[in-house]
């Protein structure tokens, strides 16, 4: 009887102790952040969309995370984002104070590249969520003589883009490919910013694949003015704002065997603005940052700078964002490879 007693205080005390662990065990990670600073990586250059969501982020998220770290941001562009994903999987500290917002082709490069030329996994990622699943826009200056899509499968049309493998690059290749636009690529330009000032400057007749928030975040009042023409638009589902806009749908142009390509290269813009932590950071401190992030896009006093901004908020928690990453890079390799060949002729 007196062996039994003193196993059933033995068993007593090791949940006592164990429970203890687990009422510790959320403090311990919450109070992580108390004194710290978080440095969120954008992934191109200040002023543009992303550089806009992500300020708006870092002004109000600390205020959703316990210990209230500051927040500060640094640009890194370079290379479509692959710069600052490169940056954050090798680099950055796996801790939690490191996160950052890339462009979605980033992410979806390696897939339709060789894997070996990127020093990074997208699909290890921690996704802490994304703040819109945007809709990418294609137009032309009012003086280029490209007044709609139909124009451009009838005649060539300079297209300026950033660089191989940048988003600006890929969309219009992918309209040459599927849709039988005539787009002439001309690289070279350093960001967004700089894209619609050669368009502007006549260095080339339009622009593809800025979503809309980096339009309206650059040129407020062109939507609907007639001071550039917004031939498509590119998205899973039409953007029925633009449609009232005039603003056809690029599923207007596309049929057959290319709608499967198609939704597969489009499928990136479902995490249109992606913010994401390296590989490694401990659960209890993502968990963190997808609840703060969740929350920051429900707080009204964020999601009204947003509106204020001309910024679209369309959020999609973390977990979601990871599950569509590794449900594209699983997808069958006949389709992979058939979306390659039609970003990369």
């Amino acid at each position: 009887m007196e062996g039994a007693g003193l196993m059933r205080l033995k068993i007593s005390m090791t949940g006592l102790v164990l429970a203890g662990f687990c009422w510790c065990w959320p403090a311990v990670a919450a109070d992580f952040y108390e004194g710290k600073t978080i440095t969120l990586v954008v992934g191109n250059d200040p002023g543009s969309g992303y550089d806009s969501y992500a300020r708006v982020l870092s002004r109000h998220m600390s205020q959703h995370i316990p210990g209230k770290p500051n927040i500060v941001v640094q640009n890194m562009p370079g290379a479509g984002s692959i710069t600052a994903a490169q940056y954050l999987y090798v680099v950055a500290p796996k801790d939690g104070t490191t996160f950052a917002i890339l462009f979605p082709g980033a992410v979806i490069e390696p897939l339709t590249g060789d894997p070996s030329k990127y020093r990074y996994d997208p699909v290890r990622f921690e996704y802490i969520g994304t703040a819109d699943s945007g809709t990418r826009l294609c137009f032309t200056s009012a003086a280029s003589g490209v007044k709609t899509f139909a124009d451009a499968r009838g005649r060539k049309t300079l297209i300026a883009a950033t660089a191989a493998g940048s988003s600006t690059w890929d969309y219009a290749a992918f309209f040459n490919a599927v849709a039988g636009a005539k787009f002439e690529i001309v690289p070279g330009y350093k960001g967004p910013a700089d894209l619609v000032l050669a368009m502007e400057r006549g260095e080339a007749d339009g622009v593809c694949a800025l979503d809309v928030s980096t339009v309206t975040t650059l040129r407020p009042d062109w939507l609907g003015s007639g001071k550039a023409n917004f031939i498509v638009q590119a998205g899973i589902e039409p953007n029925e704002k633009l449609l009232k806009f005039g603003v056809p749908s690029m599923w207007d142009f596309i049929s057959g065997d290319n709608r499967e390509v198609a939704e597969l290269f489009v499928s990136q813009q479902v995490f249109g603005r992606p913010f994401l932590a390296p590989p490694g950071v401990p659960a209890e401190r993502v968990k963190i940052l997808r609840d703060a992030f969740d929350a920051t896009f429900r707080d009204p006093e964020a999601l009204g700078e947003a509106r204020r901004m001309q910024l679209e908020v369309n959020p999609r928690g973390g977990e979601a964002v990871a599950a569509l990453v590794k449900k594209v890079y699983a997808s069958p390799r006949t389709l992979i490879d058939r979306m390659a060949k039609s970003i990369r002729p």
